[in-house]
């Protein structure tokens, strides 16, 4: 027999009765009943249980009540759950106003759910369970799956900012209101100083985030102890430290709680957490435990931030190291670079290009292009500037000096195991008394630079030679060409006349166009110069991949000759005439 069995049946007709009231008579003459409930059937010649004796092991408990609210029953559950209701009295008397509807209430600690079921002759029946545990089990899961999606969220957002200062301001911004009031992130210091955020909640506003800097030695001592891997016990002091460092705005300390938790890093605490929100509710166990979950989730993450900073800034002082370095300034020369690496993510690549001063006035410059691309060909352009940033200072004349370059290479790549190689363009230029250039100028197997003339003549150079760093004795072009006053020389990478682009996307720049672009250009400066060449091959790729483009010019300034302010205007003329070569 279950509950449901006498939910909708009649109590009252006298079978059930209690030891501490007199058996009532269910029915009387003048009131039929509709139905009784049929008598126990005897168990093996046993005596048959009365109902009354089933009623009393309910889970629910019952109070009957007649058609003028009076008590007539009470089962053991009822009185002990309701010890206020009393039988034989009015059940108004008892001062349960709960029992007026059903529903659910709170009534000495417990939590009580009640049925009111209307029985015959306007009797009432009224069911009482304790649903005590099972609703503070629907609370703690309902409070656990909160505590999930909080810390799912806080997992999502802190695995976005890939900077220290981004993912510090995420955590405190994240922390208000579900963990604190007002959350204090503190970073480990750094130099004798210590960064740190704070976050304080808005009235139906975004939290409003700030930060700071403090002196190591001026941090309170429950940061310090956190910032060893210590977790502060004492915590009536945490609020007065966190109000003596400003952080606490407008609450004082009195009507404020605090905690403060290390946030776990690699090796010692990435940082502290404090948090800290009125008195009104303290931090449990449970609090304290989701403050912990989520200064894991912020220790990781920020750890994360300042490892990839840490790399990041590795990597920007190598990649400094190997992008090539403006020219030194020169009397009588004027110079113009331009470069573009081909993977857009990297600042470095495979051409190079630089100069320097030499003891007599003179400068040796060069341009040139390594085997590959990407990282590993920039450390061999840092490798060859290098060899030739030594070499100079022994050797000015370039056809040697390029001989000495090659046996450096050669040595360098042998014992590294590597195959690589190198074109380069490398020269001396002389500034002469009359405001020209006399350039010497030696060729390792790169294209021939370009000369505009005063005129607005384009010449080749007629500079060949092999590849560097291939073979011990490579044959070295050479060739002297002198600029008047006004007069640029032309050097580029294979970047240029490779590049791919045009209508279908797969024809090559090529000389010609290179040519058709200069010509006009005879009197720009050579910065403007080099930019133009850099720009008219972009618009030909139109976004797509290209190998490295590097440019250099250099231009005879002259004696009296001021660089002018503004580019002259390229005429768009017609077909250039055809570049003359200049005969060494």
């Amino acid at each position: 027999m279950t509950v449901a069995d006498v939910r909708d049946s009649d109590p009252g007709d006298g079978r059930i009765s209690t030891p501490s009231t007199a058996r009532v008579p269910a029915r009387s003459a003048d009131v039929p009943v509709a139905s009784t409930l049929p008598p126990l059937a005897r168990d093996r010649g046993l005596p048959a249980p009365d109902w009354s004796e089933v009623v009393e092991h309910f889970r629910e408990g019952l109070i009957v009540c007649d058609a003028d609210g009076v008590v007539r029953h009470l089962s053991p559950v009822a009185e002990r759950l309701l010890p206020e209701v009393v039988p034989g009295e009015l059940l108004a008397s008892a001062g349960i106003a709960a029992l007026a509807s059903a529903g659910e209430f709170t009534h000495r600690g417990h939590r009580l759910r009640v049925r009111q079921v209307p029985l015959s002759a306007a009797r009432c029946c009224w069911y009482v369970e304790d649903v005590t545990e099972t609703v503070s089990r629907a609370d703690a899961l309902l409070a656990e799956r909160a505590r999930s999606a909080f810390l799912a969220v806080v997992g999502e957002k802190l695995g976005n900012p890939l900077h220290p200062d981004r993912a510090a301001a995420a955590v405190v911004r994240l922390a208000v209101p579900t963990l604190a009031d007002v959350a204090v992130l503190v970073l480990a210091p750094r130099s004798g100083r210590a960064r740190w955020w704070r976050a304080c909640r808005s009235d139906d506003e975004a939290p409003t985030v700030d930060s700071g800097k403090l002196d190591a030695v001026d941090l309170p001592g429950a940061i310090e102890e956190g910032l060893a891997g210590i977790e502060p016990h004492t915590l009536d002091w945490l609020v007065e430290q966190a109000v003596d460092a400003g952080w606490l705005p407008g609450v004082i300390g009195a009507e404020a709680t605090a905690r403060v938790v290390p946030l776990p890093g690699r090796d010692t605490p990435a940082g502290v957490l404090l948090v800290a929100r009125r008195a009104t509710r303290w931090y449990d166990e449970a609090d304290v435990d989701l403050v912990r979950a989520f200064a894991a989730r912020a220790g990781a993450a920020l750890t994360t931030a300042v490892l990839y900073r840490d790399q990041a800034e590795v990597a920007d002082t190598l990649q400094a190291s190997l992008v090539p370095v403006e020219p030194a300034a020169a009397p009588g020369v004027q110079w113009g670079t331009a470069y573009r690496p081909a993977q857009a993510g990297l600042r470095i690549g495979g051409d190079f290009y630089g100069a320097h001063r030499l003891a007599d006035g003179g400068s040796v410059f060069f341009l040139g292009d390594v085997s590959g691309k990407g990282v590993e060909a920039a450390v061999f352009t840092g490798q060859l500037r290098q060899c030739l940033q030594a070499l100079h200072r022994v050797e000015s004349q370039p056809g040697r000096l390029l001989r000495l370059l090659n046996d450096a290479l050669l040595e360098t790549t042998q014992a590294h195991g590597q195959g690589r190689f190198a074109t380069i363009v490398l020269g001396v230029a002389r500034p002469q008394r009359d405001g020209g250039l006399t350039l010497t100028m030696a060729g390792g197997g790169h294209l021939p630079p370009l000369v505009l003339r005063a005129s607005g003549d384009i010449e080749v150079v007629p500079l060949s030679g092999m590849l560097i760093g291939v073979v011990p004795d490579p044959r070295i072009g050479e060739v002297t060409v002198r600029l008047e006053p006004g007069e640029t020389c032309l050097l580029y990478s294979d970047g240029v006349t490779e590049a791919r682009g045009g209508r279908r996307g797969d024809e090559q720049f090529g000389a010609e166009r290179l040519f058709t672009a200069v010509s006009g250009c005879h009197r720009m400066p050579a910065p403007a110069l080099a930019e133009r060449i850099e720009q008219v091959t972009c618009d030909w790729l139109a976004h797509g991949d290209h190998d490295d483009i590097a440019v250099l010019a250099l231009r005879a300034t002259g004696p009296t000759v001021r660089t002018p302010r503004h580019l002259h205007a390229v005429p768009s003329s017609a077909r250039p005439e055809r570049p003359r070569e200049i005969h060494a």
